[in-house]
């Protein structure tokens, strides 16, 4: 999503930055005590793709990571390519140009790779999400709400739709997250919608649920954990001070089914998914990074993608982070290199 400001409180934020120490140089490598919070490490960082080109296509502008089956990474950038990059070394093995069916450019932002190597992808333009082959043949399109289309055809607002994706474990429930509230409901409630395979392979709409979103912030992804729940990475921008970046562990098991819902206001009996904080990016050590614009602490940057990669020894996820850039000067490609307990 392109880069904007949104009002947020930051007071905490800068206090706790104040307290940060730099360790490391420009690429910083593991070390176990770089504690962000109980529940999540930072091993290191990486700006290795920063402003860089591959085949003649600007590298950056990512907005999703996901784990390929051939164990590399595949990076959505929001202006219709798809990555192949090396999981070690995260140099580009490949690329794919997407787009629509009339071969018009994608706002493409979230990313699934589906058991049998498709690609799903979102565009928050519509919104939409279209299956892919791997060489960006249009295969597939799923169903989308009339309310969560952008006004006037729904109740959506342009640019703030379809940001984060996920399939749940077992492969039978997509999740979409709209990055901000729809018109009508309560602007600290944004909507996850839900699809369930058929026998046939397709996705129909099922369920949405209601996640409450900190002040000033919204939904730039969502990515299933093995045990069925959500990490959901919550942002948002200031200008003159910086990003706010916070991980929490959600769990819409218990949530209400809210599709029937027209508006969504914190009424009473409508069960929101319960949500956890287990870290916000600023406690994070700086591990000596560089920032090219005020932030709360130089680590920051517009982080938009997440995937999960694995476990390590002692049980905890392998969670990786990525940053849009927006092929912007002052802002960074960065990768994130996290170990989280849920």
């Amino acid at each position: 999503m392109r880069l904007r400001t949104i009002i947020a409180t930051v007071t905490a934020a800068l206090a706790a930055a104040t307290t940060l120490t730099a360790a490391g140089p420009a690429t910083a490598g593991p070390q176990s005590t770089h504690a962000c919070s109980p529940s999540v490490s930072i091993d290191r960082f990486s700006d290795a793709l920063d402003k860089t080109t591959y085949q003649g296509t600007f590298v950056g502008n990512f907005s999703a990571l996901a784990v390929d089956r051939d164990g590399s990474l595949a990076a959505l950038e929001d202006r219709s390519s798809l990555f192949s990059l090396d999981a070690k070394t995260l140099q580009p093995k490949g690329v794919v140009q997407l787009a629509d069916e009339k071969g018009a450019a994608l706002d493409s932002e979230g990313l699934v790779i589906d058991r049998d190597g498709t690609r799903l992808i979102t565009s928050e333009t519509e919104p939409s999400i279209r299956r892919y082959s791997r060489d960006g043949r249009i295969l597939d399109r799923l169903p989308v709400p009339s309310s969560l289309l952008v006004a006037p055809a729904g109740r959506a607002t342009s640019n703030l739709t379809f940001e984060g994706l996920t399939l749940l474990p077992g492969g039978h429930t997509l999740v979409a997250s709209m990055e901000n509230a729809l018109s009508g409901d309560s602007a600290s409630i944004v909507r996850f919608q839900t699809w369930q395979r058929t026998k046939g392979g397709h996705f129909k709409l099922s369920a949405q649920y209601a996640y409450p979103i900190d002040s000033g912030l919204g939904v730039p992804e969502v990515q299933a954990t093995p045990d069925g729940r959500l990490l959901v990475l919550e942002r948002g921008f200031t200008s003159g001070v910086g990003n706010t970046v916070r991980l929490y562990l959600a769990d819409p098991r218990h949530a209400t089914d809210t599709s029937g819902i027209e508006n969504l206001t914190g009424q009473p009996g409508v069960r929101l998914i319960k949500k956890t904080l287990l870290t916000d990016i600023v406690t994070c050590p700086s591990l000596g990074a560089t920032a090219k614009q005020p932030q709360p602490n130089p680590l920051l940057d517009n982080i938009e993608g997440m995937t999960i990669t694995g476990r390590d020894a002692r049980g905890r996820l392998k969670v990786l982070l990525v940053s849009d850039d927006n092929q912007n000067a002052v802002q960074t490609t960065r990768f994130y290199y996290l170990r989280v307990r849920v």
